[in-house]
């Protein structure tokens, strides 16, 4: 997409500030596969342009598409007083897997990171690497992906890129999504203001999408189906500051998993941190999987999986808040804040004994997002 791809505002976004865009004529591509004259910058690339993206990202018109989009500003202060910007590429392998693909993974992973701020996630750009010889049909189920994810979380994908290099130079398909939101006045979240007493809470089973992943890579044979946890958590996050606007910090658990985040508030906040590891939730078949292949759940990805630390005092509304929401039905309190030691996570095992868990070192799994 070599220029910006402008949306109207839709009847399931009706929170959106109105979005101006043009309109030209195009001719479906006719190609099989993606060849370096889609990225060429003609007419090949236009009417690529307009009969895989902006046809799927619910543009209605197809012409005059500019280098930016233009987004009316009236509406914005109602949302929120401060902007929140992110941006994140994707370049999961395989393209597919069990409960997502690299499109939704690109719409829900930006949103995520926008939502953990306390956010409302509004507008999203999306730029596409594509290989030559890339399927056009495989193109089209992601964008399709992509426009089901945006629809759900309530986004709208208003701009992008698009570059097709030689067959060789990438693996079929990389995709980056910057995203913008706006954070309500009176939300702060942040590590540093977490403190001893404080509850730490996770939205349900750990490590699905790192083992997801896995399994896929692998093609192993395996009676039970893992399906990654992929999934937008900015309804859950509202439900959450609804209940408890003084929550302290969130995170989602992408790489690195549950205990990376922890780790990374341990240090930020400069305090202690003990996890049960009875309470943490992990599914039978993953840890299965883990301990066939020497994983440990702790760290594997997850992309539907946000760690919230809340004021004790607090904690069971914000539970109850989780568990009431779809995103979070199997949401548990999975640790506390400690004064000491300081910068350390500890898990406490089954059999009562402490254990240290340590930032990851290297990676178990690459390009798992």
């Amino acid at each position: 997409m070599a220029n910006a791809m402008g949306f109207t505002t839709v009847e399931s976004n009706r929170h959106l500030p109105e979005v101006h865009s043009g309109s030209r004529s195009h001719w479906p591509v006719q190609e099989t596969c993606i060849t370096l004259a889609h990225g060429s910058g003609g007419k090949a690339m236009a009417d690529l342009i307009a009969d895989v993206f902006v046809s799927r990202f619910e543009n209605p018109a197809l012409a005059l598409l500019n280098d930016q989009a233009l987004v009316s500003l009236p509406n914005m202060p109602s949302l929120g007083n401060r902007l929140a910007l992110t941006t994140d590429s994707y370049v999961v392998d395989p393209l597919f897997f069990p409960g997502g693909d690299i499109g939704a993974l690109a719409i829900n992973g930006t949103v995520n990171d926008l939502a953990m701020s306390g956010a409302t996630p509004l507008y999203l750009t999306c730029g596409v690497i594509l290989e030559e010889g890339l399927p056009l049909d495989t193109l089209r189920r992601v964008v399709d992906s992509m426009a089901q994810a945006a629809a759900r979380a309530g986004v709208q994908v208003v701009a992008g890129d698009t570059k097709v290099v030689p067959r060789g130079s990438a693996d079929k398909l990389f995709i980056n999504t910057a995203g913008v939101g706006l954070v309500p006045e009176g939300i702060s979240l942040s590590p540093q203001h977490i403190q001893p007493g404080d509850v730490v809470l996770v939205n349900g089973p750990i490590g699905d999408h790192g083992a997801a992943i896995t399994v896929a890579r692998a093609d192993l044979a395996l009676e039970s189906c893992i399906e990654s946890d992929c999934q937008p958590l900015n309804g859950l996050v509202e439900a959450i500051l609804a209940a408890c606007p003084q929550v302290r910090a969130m995170r989602d658990a992408t790489r690195g998993g549950l205990a990376t985040v922890v780790n990374e508030f341990a240090l930020a906040a400069q305090v202690g941190f003990r996890l049960e590891e009875a309470g943490i939730p992990v599914r039978p078949a993953v840890q299965g999987l883990c301990e066939m292949l020497g994983l440990d759940p702790l760290y594997l990805a997850n992309e539907g999986r946000v760690v919230v630390v809340a004021p004790s005092a607090d904690a069971e509304a914000v539970l109850a808040a989780m568990q009431s929401h779809p995103a979070g039905h199997d949401s548990q309190i999975i640790g506390k804040v400690l004064a000491e030691p300081v910068g350390l996570v500890l898990l406490k095992t089954a059999f009562g004994s402490d254990r240290i868990l340590d930032r990851l070192v290297g990676d178990q799994l690459p390009r798992i997002c």
